[in-house]
């Protein structure tokens, strides 16, 4: 019926309705087109920002691009990689430094304890003096003291020997071992964090565009049925139809300005200590990265899994607790040596005698009683090395099932990138496709907006698809330690 309204208008309406496509056409195309740019432009720019190398520097030779300290001079953004950010967030998480001061704390103690098996030398001074006793050379008040005067300055090489002392130093080096590799499970954690912000932000910017773009159609189409509303070339149920999906546009593109924002600041948070979000990113949402066979995913997981790793030390450290705790049973040996001075004058000679001299003691302790406390902590030991021991085992089979889990979730989303990517591109031909019809009265106005309500939701599905990719394979490497790269 449409058509047959146009031919009983005249040539003069086709005409105007004619050139008002084209013309809407052609800004769509232009305006599209100035996004493409600007998107490309600001990638391309941001991909060519990295600092100068050092021979560039040496050498004197312009850069071929600015480097981040001066595009923050001047003004502009700075520039960041994925390794950037987590180096960034390495060095100013609060988190992550406190789980690696930790484990340097966790390391001098294992210096401290060999130390302690190693002999000691302090050099002691003292001057004693002892109240003389009566007249006439009657006996001496106290009995402890040599002489009335008694100076002694002397070396004392002092060492322990005793199965304790061994089994603590081993202790000591198992928990160092422990607090590195739940260094490296919180490394790896926070490589997940700041891979899932970062590509966050990049799936907003692109959702923003896909938002704008689709804010623009529903301009455009609302003007096109206004047009032909005037023209009597539609109903005015069209029009109100249009100005809805307007108005539902205008709002979806204001949410995406927000989740913009909202990505940018939780990133900043994470990566600079000033709270700077003057910065944009030079990895591509939707590079190929690619995914590594099971097979050395399994082989990587194996070698270097920190969680199996803390765990495995944690049962070492139990068992030295143990034999730490079994040598209360058994005797001990300390050895001292002195060489020094031990007279009534502060002096290496005095009256003819030499004062300098030296003296070895041996002393052997050997337990008998302390009722029952050594056999406490015995029990007390063996009990720790059992849970220990069953938190190996249980992160053990975590590993296998989170190693298959995770693998398939990866490969799982790989698969669907291409199905999101083709989804994505039918729905912006299928939109073009339906407003040309509903242009040549062949389609309704539900049509469009159903067309443009798919464009919308799967522009949305191919950004998320990309970031759960991205997410996954950072997940992976905490098992493996490994983050795959395109």
């Amino acid at each position: 019926m449409r058509s047959i309204r146009v031919k009983a208008m005249g040539q003069p309406v086709i005409l105007a309705v004619a050139m008002f496509v084209a013309c809407s056409g052609t800004a769509r195309a232009q305006q599209g087109a100035e996004l493409a740019v600007e998107h490309e432009t600001t990638a391309s720019g941001c991909q060519n920002a990295g600092p100068a190398t050092s021979n560039e520097n040496a050498q004197g030779a312009a850069p071929s691009a600015p480097s981040n300290a001066s595009a923050v001079a001047s003004g502009a953004p700075l520039c960041l990689t994925l390794q950037d950010a987590l180096a960034r967030a390495r060095k100013y998480n609060p988190h992550f430094q406190s789980v690696v001061t930790d484990a340097a704390i966790a390391h001098q103690d294992s210096k401290q304890s060999l130390a302690g098996l190693l002999p000691s030398v302090n050099y002691d001074n003292s001057f004693i003096y002892t109240q003389p006793g009566g007249v006439n050379g009657g006996s001496v008040r106290f009995l402890n003291n040599n002489t009335p005067h008694e100076y002694i300055s002397q070396a004392d090489i002092h060492e322990t020997i005793g199965v304790a002392e061994i089994a603590s130093f081993r202790r000591v080096s198992a928990a160092d071992a422990v607090a590195k590799a739940r260094a490296d499970i919180a490394s790896r954690g926070l490589t997940v964090a700041v891979v899932q912000l970062y590509y966050a932000l990049a799936a907003a910017k692109a959702k923003l565009v896909a938002a704008q773009q689709t804010a623009d159609q529903g301009e455009t189409f609302q003007t096109l049925t206004t047009n032909l509303e005037n023209g009597g070339e539609v109903a005015h149920s069209d029009t109100i139809k249009a100005g809805l999906q307007v108005e539902d546009r205008r709002r979806q593109l204001k949410e995406a300005q927000l989740a913009l924002l909202n990505a940018r600041l939780a990133l900043a948070v994470v990566l600079f200590p000033n709270f700077n979000t003057n910065f944009d990113l030079a990895e591509d949402l939707h590079a190929a990265t690619p995914l590594p066979r099971f097979e050395e995913v399994e082989q990587q997981a194996g070698r270097d899994n920190p969680e199996i790793r803390a765990a495995l030390e944690t049962v070492r450290e139990a068992g030295y607790d143990v034999t730490a705790a079994r040598a209360g049973y058994l005797p001990s040996l300390s050895l001292d040596y002195f060489y020094g001075i031990d007279a009534p004058n502060f002096a290496t000679r005095s009256q003819g005698f030499q004062n300098l001299g030296y003296s070895a003691v041996a002393t052997l302790n050997i337990p008998i009683w302390n009722w029952g406390a050594t056999q406490s902590r015995v029990k007390q030991a063996e009990l720790r090395r059992e849970q220990s021991k069953r938190e190996l085992s249980y992160a053990q089979r975590k590993l296998l099932a989170e190693l298959q889990s995770l693998y398939n979730e990866a490969r799982t989303a790989q698969d669907e990138q291409a199905g999101l990517e083709r989804a994505s591109k039918l729905a912006a031909e299928s939109l073009r496709l339906t407003t040309l019809r509903y242009k040549n009265g062949e389609g309704t106005v539900l049509d469009v907006v159903d067309a443009q309500t798919a464009f919308a939701t799967a522009s949305a599905a191919y950004q998320d698809g990309a970031v759960r990719y991205q997410v996954a394979l950072a997940n992976l490497q905490t098992l493996t330690g490994v983050l795959p790269r395109p």
